[in-house]
Parts: structure tokens; C-alpha cells; sequence
């Protein structure tokens, strides 16, 4: 039902040219739309951001309290059979972290920086994103979408040659691209690889990071505004926080993470009447309903995946861009 009523709203908003702001969940089973104009105080979003107003001068005491790595390995090992089975060649894996921290959700959003962040505040829901990843930008009839697959530390001797040349890389990478080729592809024609793995500097807290993304652009009929909704729930969940095969992949992960990822790797966008802007929402922290504070992150799995190394990547991504 939920779907059906994200499809009809975001054409009805697209048709009428109306702005709005939509915050969609990962299975599509919560969303929020409404007019730009018409939004409360409780939700705040920033969109390609250049600079942060820092309310806090200090960095935040960041306390991690992840998934035990032998109940990590657990899940690693069930997605490793499945790989195997050929039910699938690349999943994303996450999972939810408990941190504590000394400043309130409000203070992270002011402080943080990120290419795009939101805070989102209502009865059920309450968190705050700052995610380095756009998912789909859509300006004079023309798509595009850049998937992020690879990170190294930008302090290993020549860390952009060593990512760049990395096999397991590599073939992570060149799946989701070919997953997100292909999802363009049911909404739009001449679809095209405009750049592929290219290099992008990351803040990361308390180190910096490279960043490996390609851009894949298509063309869309003169009227896409009057089907934002069906362009949009054609192709979620985002490929790049999912796998290949994106539907089967879906199945599994839904079996082994074993919790919900509820917003985490959702989208959420602006719509200014002319233009569209979206990000897949990673990054992320929410609080739930008993005060408790959580920090989701996750990694693609791949056959060639080694368990330590995707543990610590998963522990790694626990930070605030400061």
C-alpha cells in the first residue's frame, strides 16, 4: 500500500511542479513528502553543502559498542553460502552499533560535513544523515546516479593506485555499476557509463579518506516531472546498499542481518520544481524510543571478501565528519 501511495504523491507534487522534500525508507514501508513550504522545524535538510556552522569547538566523545566479531562472522559465513550457492555475487552487509556521545542529534547536524544531510524528527522516527553518497540527479531531461564502492585511508603509501588496483575492488565496484546500468535502463534510454571509478577525498573524523565512484547518466522523456513516482520506485532499494541480483540479495539480507535497517540506506531528496536531487542515506544515527543511540554501517560482500578486514571496515565507518 505504502508503495502505491509514494508513486501517486511524488506525481502528484512532479505534475503540479510543486517543491518538496520526500525521505523514503529502505523498504519503502514508512516515507515523508511534503511541500517545501509547508515543512516543520523538526526536519531540516542540507544539499551540497560547502561549508558547516560550527556550534561546538571540541570534537564529540564518540563511544562504539559494535556486533561481537564472532556474531559478525556468523552472518559473513551465511552470506559466504549463499555466494557459493550462486544465489548471489555482491551483498551489502550492515549492521546497527550502539555509541554513546556528548552531543544531542541537532548538534551533529550543524556540525557535521557532508555533500547531504538531513534530521528527521517525528512520533516514530528520530534521526539525523550526513552521507557523502548521491543517488540519483535529474537536470534537463538527463538521470544520473553515482554509486560509491571502495574506500582506503588517503595516509597508505599510494593508496589511490593501491585502490584502484585492487581485484576484490574491482569487481565490487563493476557490479554495481552494471546493477545501476541496468536500473536506469527500465526508466530511461541511452544509457551510459560517463565516468567510471574515479577518485574523490572523503573527511572521515578523524582521518581522511578516498573514495572510489563512477557516474552513470541516461535520457529521460520531457515530461519525467509528471512520473517522479514511478522513477523513483522502479529502482529502490539503491544498488549500491543492496547487491546483485538486487531482488534475491534483498531476500537474503532480510534473513541474516537480523534487525531493521528501517531509513538506514532509504533515499531522501528535493524536488525545486525544475530539478531533482536525491542521496541514499548512509551515515547514520538515530535514537530510539528508549533513549538508546545508534550508528548503522555496513560493507558489500563479495567471494573474495576476508571477514577481519570487512569487520574493521564496518567499525571504521562509526565516525562524524567533523
Amino acid at each position: 500500500m505504502s508503495f502505491k501511495l509514494i508513486k501517486e504523491k511524488l506525481n502528484k507534487f512532479g505534475s503540479k511542479k510543486e517543491p518538496f522534500l520526500f525521505v523514503i525508507s529502505y523498504d519503502l514501508s514508512k516515507f515523508y513528502i511534503e511541500k517545501l513550504s509547508e515543512l516543520p522545524t523538526s526536519i531540516k535538510y542540507e544539499f551540497n553543502s560547502k561549508e558547516h556552522h560550527k556550534t561546538k569547538n571540541k570534537k564529540p566523545k564518540l563511544e562504539k559498542s559494535p556486533i561481537s566479531f564472532e556474531k559478525y562472522k556468523e552472518k559473513f559465513e551465511l552470506l559466504q553460502e549463499e555466494i557459493k550457492k550462486g544465489n548471489s555475487y555482491l551483498l551489502n552487509l550492515t549492521s546497527k552499533t550502539k555509541i554513546n556521545i556528548d552531543m544531542s542529534l541537532d548538534e551533529i547536524f550543524e556540525n557535521t560535513n557532508a555533500k547531504f544531510k538531513i534530521r528527521y524528527k517525528n512520533l516514530d522516527d528520530d534521526f539525523v544523515c550526513f552521507s557523502p553518497e548521491r543517488f540519483i540527479e535529474i537536470k534537463k531531461n538527463k538521470i544520473s546516479t553515482y554509486p560509491m564502492k571502495g574506500t582506503i585511508d588517503v595516509n597508505i603509501p599510494n593508496a589511490q593506485a593501491r585502490i584502484l588496483g585492487d581485484v576484490k575492488e574491482m569487481a565490487e565496484h563493476t557490479m554495481v555499476v552494471d546493477l545501476l546500468r541496468n536500473d536506469l535502463g527500465i526508466i530511461a534510454s541511452k544509457v551510459r557509463v560517463e565516468k567510471f571509478r574515479y577518485v574523490e577525498n572523503i573527511n572521515a573524523g578523524d582521518k581522511k579518506l578516498l573514495q572510489v565512484s563512477s557516474k552513470i547518466s541516461a535520457q529521460l522523456d520531457a515530461n519525467w516531472n509528471e512520473r517522479i513516482g514511478d522513477i523513483i520506485t522502479s529502482i529502490l532499494p539503491a544498488g549500491s546498499i543492496t547487491g546483485t541480483p538486487k531482488k534475491k540479495t534483498v531476500e537474503i539480507l532480510k534473513n541474516i542481518e537480523g534487525y531493521e535497517r528501517d531509513f538506514y540506506t532509504g533515499i531522501f531528496g528535493v524536488f525545486d520544481g525544475e530539478n531533482f536531487d536525491s542521496a541514499v542515506m548512509i551515515r547514520f544515527i538515530e535514537k530510539d524510543k528508549t533513549g538508546k543511540i545508534f550508528y548503522k554501517s555496513g560493507g558489500g560482500i563479495t567471494v573474495d571478501s576476508n571477514v577481519d578486514l570487512e569487520y574493521k571496515e564496518l567499525i571504521d565507518k562509526v565516525y562524524l565528519p567533523f
